[in-house]
């Protein structure tokens, strides 16, 4: 490829606290970050947060490629396919100056000169800043600078084609749905369709008939799906069904619930973890702890425990929703509270798992559309022998400063896992909750 038809990315800090290895994903092109960037990410070195392991993990590696070498100098990135790198230290100002223009000297006006500065160096040269902050992208589209989002791990057209985890057949055979009504299973070359892929569900309809099925990547049949009820919780449509069955198949280990607030995606999966409490060692439930107004929770009163309550509360909640399912002579809910004091329950912050061994665990992670990729990876990665990890979230529903809707944890992971045959989707539509909630997700 000629120097010219080569670009030049220059990376902001939210694309590293993103991707550590970000700078290696551009290919045959070279990238540049601005010194402002390194003062940035010597802030957040600091912290057992997943953005501080990015930024020490980034300061690393750029150490590494340094070596004996200046930074402020173009470097060779490893590997025959790359291009080269540098830090940008010197602004050339004799052109637009970005801290006059918006009238402060930020470091996101100077990240923008830096961009600036390189594209009156390299004439002839695109020159593009990647950031996932939409605001300094329009900033810097708005000083006639090139600016995108950075789109390693982004899963793209989310709301089209994000995978479903069921197929819904609205003419199918009487006959088969009779048949597998009887007998309770097929042979999957008897569906009269293309064969799926890892786990995956039906609902198969004849006219008023209709029965929910799943097809068994194990045994190559595909079997009736029963509604069932655990500890008091019954599903209350097909797909709530469909996540039960999920979710108490022991051969599924990584299940993913994607669905609107009031759908029930949290509820099934602690009420499913309950009845199979004794196949587990501990059931956890957690969920990230997403700063109120992107405020560090250091802002509001109280002791560590104060802080974290209301973050917690909604897991709560549901578990006291659980409880108040049965009468007061039951002993049921004296059960789950002798759970909880004995920590055979344990609801905390996701932060706590950090040095935790996930052995024999019945693991729940809600809200995990407010996790990077590199989160969910590394929250699976330390799975022992025996735990079975479920994720819940909305991936419409964003609380975290530089995730969106294609580039959260819970899109890539149903995206990359989709086909696997420990992995199980179902993707919850019909809101539970209350008329009223239904109101406010569909018209509001």
């Amino acid at each position: 490829m000629k120097k010219k038809d080569r670009k030049i990315f220059v990376l902001d800090t939210s694309v590293i606290l993103y991707d550590h290895s970000a700078i290696e994903n551009f290919e045959e092109h070279d990238v540049a970050i601005p010194i402002q960037v390194l003062e940035e990410l010597d802030t957040f070195k600091k912290g057992n947060d997943t953005i501080n392991f990015e930024a020490r993990e980034f300061i690393r590696h750029l150490d590494d490629i340094a070596k004996t070498d200046v930074l402020t100098d173009w470097i060779p990135l490893n590997g025959p396919t790359h291009g080269k790198f540098k830090v940008v230290a010197k602004h050339d100002l004799n052109g637009v100056d970005a801290t006059k223009v918006f009238a402060d000297a930020k470091n996101d006006h100077q990240i923008l000169n830096a961009t600036l500065t390189l594209q009156r160096q390299n004439p002839g040269r695109k020159v593009v800043l990647v950031t996932k902050d939409i605001a300094l992208r329009l900033k810097a589209k708005s000083l006639n600078l090139l600016s995108e989002d950075y789109l390693t791990g982004k899963v793209r057209d989310v709301r089209e084609k994000l995978y479903t985890g069921r197929t819904v057949v609205d003419d199918y055979s009487e006959e088969r749905i009779d048949r597998l009504f009887s007998e309770g299973s097929i042979d999957v070359s008897e569906l009269g369709m293309e064969k799926p892929k890892g786990n995956h569900f039906f609902i198969l309809k004849h006219k008023k008939k209709s029965i929910l099925a799943k097809y068994d990547p194990r045994t190559g049949h595909v079997d009736r799906v029963e509604k069932q009820s655990v500890f008091g919780i019954g599903p209350k449509n097909a797909e709530q069904a469909l996540a039960m069955s999920a979710l108490l198949d022991p051969e599924i280990k990584l299940v993913t619930l994607q669905g609107a607030a009031g759908t029930g995606k949290t509820l099934l999966a602690l009420a499913c973890a309950l009845e199979q409490r004794r196949d587990y060692r501990q059931i956890y439930v957690t969920r990230p702890v997403v700063p109120l107004s992107n405020k560090d929770i250091g802002y509001l009163p109280g002791d560590i425990q104060s802080k974290l309550d209301p973050y917690m509360q909604p897991l709560w909640d549901n578990l006291k929703l659980i409880k108040g399912q049965f009468e007061k002579h039951d002993s049921t809910p004296k059960r789950i509270d002798e759970m909880l004091e004995n920590e055979k329950i344990a609801i905390a912050p996701l932060a706590y798992i950090r040095g935790r061994s996930l052995a024999n665990i019945f693991f729940i992670v809600d809200e995990a559309q407010n996790l990077t990729p590199l989160e969910v990876k590394t929250v699976i990665s330390r799975a022992g022998e025996g735990t079975k990890i479920v994720f819940t979230g909305d991936v419409h529903q964003i609380d975290t400063p530089f995730l969106d809707t294609e580039s959260n944890g819970l899109s890539y992971l149903i995206d990359k896992a989709k086909g696997d045959p420990l992995f199980a989707h179902i993707t919850l539509e019909k809101g539970e909750r209350s008329p009223l909630a239904n109101l406010a997700n569909e018209l509001l």
